[in-house]
């Protein structure tokens, strides 16, 4: 799965789009307070996480883009 099949089943599945951000393919304007990502690592990676009171916590780091979809996909279904 990458980021624009993920947001395809989110919206499928009903989730709000405030509830998360996808690099890329879903950035809310205007931002949300707090939200679930994914988005690139400064390693070459991918990272998923919360966006918190202005701060992003990355709650895992993976592979490849599939690996972040899909973990994403399970915090928000």
């Amino acid at each position: 799965m990458d980021r624009r099949a993920l947001h395809a089943a989110l919206v499928e599945a009903r989730i709000p789009g405030g509830y998360y951000w996808i690099e890329g393919v879903h950035e809310p304007v205007p931002t949300p307070p707090d939200f679930l990502f994914v988005r690139r690592g400064g390693d070459g990676g991918w990272e998923t996480g919360a966006f918190e009171r202005g701060t992003h916590e990355v709650l895992a780091r993976h592979p490849d883009e599939a690996a972040a979809c899909a973990h994403l996909l399970s915090l928000l279904v």
